[in-house]
């Protein structure tokens, strides 16, 4: 018999999609892959695994316990790997009724069901465990000279988002100290790289330079930000899921606190270099501050202690060397950018930046 799979949830998205890439290349189990497709998850981020043959693509909701339970019977998995959320602060703030019903309620059928199947393994259910991805969000926002969020920091979420994953941090919790489910959270800082959905900072950032429009940063700029290349959070991902104790919360975060604006200056900065006929060069003259966001967290800044001692994970990129890859990825995949660049994105980016 071959090794059991995996099921990924939220595997076309952003981070969950260079974290199914990656696996196949580099672990031998398979994964089934669920995601609900919403506009930020896109086939197209898994083109190059179309015809793998340990990779098995489902197309459902996990708030349908149905289909849960159907796949966990049918494939058997030895692990859960829980990255499927809404995950954009603005549009949570638009529209929360989204956020609770994918991150809140969602998480929990997936719990759920989750806890049917294991309580029905048997040997192998010491070997299961279910990983949530979560995000630093929760711990709420830094003063200036406070020192950074660790596993023990209180949650103060000032977001719906940060609220909605605060809730399924919970959740997790709750179902490893009652029915002693194998779990684990990890919470994130900002995360950037190929594939990411343009409404966030940087590929937001980055086609509109490209495209010589305004780039809207919001407030004064200051905002800090502590910024992961998407490739080392997918590895520690890995790590934690390998050899991370059950119950535990693991920080994840670049040791790269940035301003706002020093991020977008940086990518003006090598978009002046890689592309210089651009219609606005500098591209920085395109930088426009615009009116904040309702309850824009400050500061956020992640301790990484206890996963780089426990698992001897840090990370591989420095921001200069991340944001230089991510940049050069984006000039080199044209046809992925149009074919995200339309639809609800344009609906939505059009309301949000007009103007």
């Amino acid at each position: 018999m071959g090794n059991p799979p995996i099921l990924v949830t939220g595997g076309a998205g952003f981070i969950g999609s260079n974290f199914v890439l990656r696996w196949l290349e580099t672990e031998s189990n398979p994964v089934v892959n669920l995601d609900k497709l919403t506009y930020a998850g896109n086939l197209g981020n898994l083109a190059a695994v179309n015809a793998h043959p340990r990779h098995s693509f489902v197309h459902g909701d996990i708030g349908d316990r149905k289909l849960l339970g159907d796949l966990f019977a049918r494939h058997q998995p030895c692990a859960v790997v829980h990255f499927a959320a809404e995950s954009h602060v603005d549009r949570s703030i638009h529209a929360p009724d989204d956020f609770v019903r994918t991150n809140v309620n969602g998480t929990f059928a997936l719990l759920e069901e989750a806890r049917t199947y294991w309580s029905e393994m048997d040997p192998e259910r010491s070997q299961f465990r279910f990983l949530h991805v979560s995000t630093d969000e929760v711990y709420g926002s830094l003063g200036r000279e406070d020192p950074p969020f660790r596993e023990t920091s209180p949650y103060a979420p000032n977001s719906p988002y940060a609220a909605s994953k605060a809730s399924s941090d919970y959740l997790v919790r709750a179902y490893h100290h009652t029915y002693r489910l194998p779990t684990l959270t990890t919470n994130c800082s900002n995360n950037y790289g190929p594939y990411q959905f343009p409404e966030k900072l940087i590929p937001l950032t980055i086609l509109h330079a490209l495209q010589g429009k305004t780039i809207p940063v919001y407030g004064d700029g200051q905002n800090v930000r502590d910024w992961l290349f998407v490739e080392d959070h997918c590895r520690a991902i890995r790590m934690v899921l390998a050899r991370g104790r059950p119950g535990r919360t693991y920080n994840i975060g670049g040791r790269n606190q940035k301003r706002n604006l020093e991020v977008v200056e940086a990518i003006c900065s090598i978009l002046d270099e890689l592309r210089p006929a651009d219609p606005v060069v500098p591209h920085s003259g395109l930088i426009r501050l615009v009116e904040d966001r309702p309850g824009h967290d400050r500061r956020y800044a992640m301790d990484t202690s206890r996963i780089e001692q426990e698992l001897g994970w840090g990370p591989q990129e420095t921001f200069e060397s991340g944001i230089r890859k991510t940049v050069t990825w984006y000039l080199a995949n044209p046809a992925w950018v149009k074919e995200v660049t339309s639809g609800s994105y344009r609906q939505w980016i059009a309301t949000q930046y007009s103007m």
